[in-house]
């Protein structure tokens, strides 16, 4: 069956850290994230005589449907439009979440029948982190249990869904971009090996205290363990990021939000973008609001506060 209108929505994500970057298992990275309501990807499909695509990040869009048209040998008699999209490179999954919409919309469109993950290999995401997918998939707070010498998309091993109450204050830099493509590639390969006794503590503390901190709707104790994990991967990347944080501006403004009570300090992904927690919906936009006037003198900084999408990607078809 072809539907008249096919409508996709995939929620941005929070990229929380990398577990094992040893590798000392025989699997590498394994991560945690979190998927958010306030930004995301909206597009629609549409019939039409010819693929045409506008909108906000339409050639991506464009270049992620002919991908899957070639590769599942579908006519291209149809529009895409990009109500908005995920900004690119700032650490928010902009790339897997577009691939997935896209996707999944020419999935039901067409009624293929294929899986999230089916197009997530079609379109090669996952190749380290599988949190995008799992958030898609999903929604809430995902643990992947990175990649094995037979994965081809990074299982979830844990999916839990976030307190309503909790909210997340972001930090964005508008002046730059976080590693992406060839320089995220060389940047992991110039990498020296993580200590396995590191990787063995970090998952030790998210197995045993954060996910049973989520479980007990204990943010504080959950916020120590993502601060614990930000800091440990942090200082990993550093020499490839230039500091814990890419943006100095944006550490600026985690390290006074951490003064005023906020927990789960960190960046996402490879920034700029800095995140942290707290619980309260009132609170969190009382202190996102103190912290835009608290960083006016940096222009170039914005805060704005999210909750956390318990219900991952959403499609609906007429």
């Amino acid at each position: 069956m072809q539907y008249s209108k096919v409508s996709v929505i995939a929620p941005a994500r929070l990229h929380m850290g990398f577990i094992d970057l040893s590798g000392a298992l025989g699997r590498h990275f394994g991560s945690i994230g979190v998927a958010l309501n306030e930004i995301n990807t909206r597009l629609t499909i549409r019939p039409a005589n010819h693929l045409t695509v506008t909108g906000k990040s339409a050639s991506r869009a464009e270049k992620c449907a002919r991908k899957l048209c070639m590769a599942l040998n579908l006519p291209d008699s149809f529009s895409i439009e990009v109500e908005a999209s995920i900004p690119e490179h700032v650490g928010l999954g902009s790339g897997t979440q577009m691939s997935l919409a896209v996707g999944m919309g020419l999935n039901h469109y067409f009624g293929l029948n294929l899986t999230v993950r089916d197009i997530a290999r079609l379109t090669d995401r996952g190749m380290r982190s599988g949190i995008g997918i799992g958030v898609f998939e999903r929604g809430g707070l995902v643990v992947d249990g990175g990649r094995g010498e037979r994965t081809v998309t990074p299982p979830v091993l844990a999916n839990m869904q976030i307190p309503d109450d909790w909210r997340f204050i972001l930090a964005f830099d508008k002046r730059g971009q976080g590693l992406h493509g060839k320089q995220e590639v060389q940047a992991f390969e110039a990498l020296p090996p993580f200590p396995q006794q590191e990787a063995a503590r970090l998952c030790y503390l998210l197995m045993m205290q954060g996910l049973p901190a989520v479980a007990e709707h204990d943010i504080v104790r959950f916020g120590e363990v993502v601060t614990q994990l930000q800091r440990s991967v942090g200082e990993h990347f550093a020499p490839a990021q230039g500091g814990i944080f890419t943006s100095s501006e944006v550490a600026e403004a985690m390290a006074w939000l951490e003064a005023q009570g906020c927990v789960a300090i960190g960046q996402t992904s490879w920034g700029p973008t800095g995140f942290c927690a707290l619980q309260g919906a009132e609170q969190a936009e009382t202190l996102t609001e103190q912290t835009r006037r608290q960083f006016s003198h940096h222009p170039h900084l914005s805060f704005i506060t999210v909750s956390v999408s318990n219900g991952g990607g959403q499609v609906s078809a007429v």
